[in-house]
This record gives structure tokens, C-alpha cells and sequence, in this order.
């Protein structure tokens, strides 16, 4: 059995009342879904690491905001966004999050399209 440490960490209030939530459907815990989460990014970049493929390293850099959608895509080789996005669902990674300004601008156009 592995040996375990406690370590300090911070997440979004929203985040974790969400995985609470989740925990508690599927009958386990918070801890339990973290542990799975993180040896899955672990364990997928280190494999990727080690076939030299840098592709999973462009996606979590993206994931965390570190590039852009357009450098991703120029690096991957891929022309679209969907094909990104899709992408990042394979490597079970999330989008990044917009800036809030982003976010309301898009729901202010989407608010001012016509309705059927």
C-alpha cells in the first residue's frame, strides 16, 4: 500500500461544495475523487513524457490558461476549435475558464440574437 501525506491546498468554494455533492452520489470521497483525478494526470503526462509526445503538455497548458486557443491549436497541428475541444475531452482535461468580461460579452450577443 502506498504511503500517504497530508498536504494544504486551496479550491474554489463552489468547486468543492459541487464535488461534495458528487462524492456523496457516488458513495465516496472527496479525497477518493482527488486521488483518482490527480494520478490520472500524472500517469498521462508521464507516459506522454516518455514517448516524447509533447501534445498532452500543450493541452494542460492550455487547460490552465498558459497558451491560447490558437497557439494549441498551431502546435497540435489542428485548424479548428472543436477538434481542441474535443481534444480536450479525450485527455479528460477542462476548458479554460474565460475571463468574466468574456463570459458576460457572449451571453450579451447571445441575448441579442433573434428568437424563433
Amino acid at each position: 500500500m502506498p504511503i500517504t501525506v497530508n498536504f494544504t491546498g486551496s479550491v474554489d468554494r463552489d468547486l468543492l461544495r459541487r464535488a461534495k455533492v458528487i462524492a456523496a452520489k457516488t458513495d465516496t470521497s472527496i479525497n477518493a475523487l482527488f486521488n483518482a483525478e490527480l494520478r490520472y494526470l500524472v500517469e498521462t503526462y508521464e507516459a506522454a513524457e516518455l514517448t516524447g509526445n509533447r501534445n498532452f503538455r500543450v493541452l494542460v497548458d492550455f487547460s490552465l490558461g498558459r497558451i491560447a486557443d490558437d497557439e494549441a491549436m498551431r502546435t497540435l497541428g489542428i485548424d479548428s476549435a472543436e477538434d481542441l475541444f474535443l481534444l480536450m475531452t479525450q485527455a479528460r482535461l477542462p476548458l479554460p475558464k474565460l475571463p468574466d468580461s468574456v463570459t458576460t460579452e457572449m451571453l450579451k450577443q447571445l441575448n441579442e440574437l433573434p428568437t424563433a
